[in-house]
């Protein structure tokens, strides 16, 4: 058994050990690989703190990671199933590493007893503090289309990163004021290792403008997808556009060979597109 901290030329490792721990069982589909990269390359991540993320590894694979989420303060630990024994290693190690001035928060599945059991004889206490998965079988896929005046369009960020950064800060509502936007440094462009832009939609208005945005992940090596992240901007919400995108991408995924689509959310927007809640995590912290 080894033990490093992670380094760049871990990235595909890690996704794979991300796969690998979501085949068994769901219980860690919170934290699948398409999570963690749309994470790698998010403009808040801390990329400085990068190499605290811990690795263990049993004869070159990776059989156990913990992952700050963002930002020290919170993170995930997981072990795939046989290497159980070594969870406890990741609570320590995630606990010395990868705390902040709070403490320490790991959202464990409610039905990992395992885990729960582990992190609370670790000093990990419940918390009030939930994160919920929802997940739509694509067999019973509803239709969405967009109303007049809109058209579909691919969005690469690569492609203008500042208007997708645009759409999205509006969508996220930090504003509408575009000098307040302007007044943020440069975003950086970053590409994304698995990005698919055939799975990034936007529907785009009769002025050339993208309106709302949806971004499915997707990779053959899974039977799933999942989506990250859904917007609309402020003046053009009501009208069915984020469920016509979502619903696009979806039909995109299952021609691609997914069967199951997940988001981390619980919003009622989600159910009215066939989503159901599947798993629901618990915070457990140290301070």
């Amino acid at each position: 058994m080894e033990f490093r901290q992670y380094q760049n030329e871990d990235y595909e490792a890690v996704c794979d050990f991300l796969i690998a721990l979501n085949e068994k069982d769901r219980m860690h589909i919170n934290w699948n690989w398409a999570r963690f990269e749309w994470m790698a390359e998010h403009p808040e991540f801390d990329k400085n703190a990068i190499n605290s993320i811990g690795l263990w590894l049993d004869q070159g694979h990776v059989v156990g990671a913990a992952i700050y989420d963002m930002y020290f303060g919170e993170a995930f630990c997981g072990v795939l199933p046989e290497y159980f024994e070594l969870f406890p290693q990741l609570l320590d190690y995630a606990w010395q590493m990868l705390r902040d001035e709070n403490g320490l928060g790991i959202a464990i599945c409610t039905e990992n007893q395992r885990e729960i059991q582990a992190a609370e004889e670790a000093g990990f206490y419940p918390a009030e503090q939930w994160e919920t998965v929802m997940c739509v079988d694509l067999e019973g896929c509803l239709d969405a289309s967009l109303p007049e005046g809109y058209h579909l369009a691919q969005l690469d960020p690569g492609d203008d990163l500042e208007a997708f950064q645009w759409l999205l800060w509006q969508g996220f509502d930090h504003g509408e004021d575009r000098s307040e936007f302007e007044k943020h440094e440069p975003f950086e462009g970053r590409r994304r290792m698995h990005f698919d832009p055939s799975l990034s939609v936007s529907a785009v208005n009769v002025a050339g403008e993208a309106q709302a945005y949806c971004c499915m992940w997707y990779m053959k090596k899974t039977d799933y997808a999942y989506v990250e992240p859904v917007c609309t901007v402020p003046a053009a919400r009501g009208k069915g556009l984020a469920s016509a995108l979502v619903m696009e991408a979806l039909h995109r995924v299952k021609a691609y060979g997914a069967k199951y689509a997940y988001v981390i959310s619980d919003m009622e927007f989600y159910r009215k597109l066939g989503f159901e809640k599947e798993l629901k995590y618990r915070f457990f912290w140290k301070k």
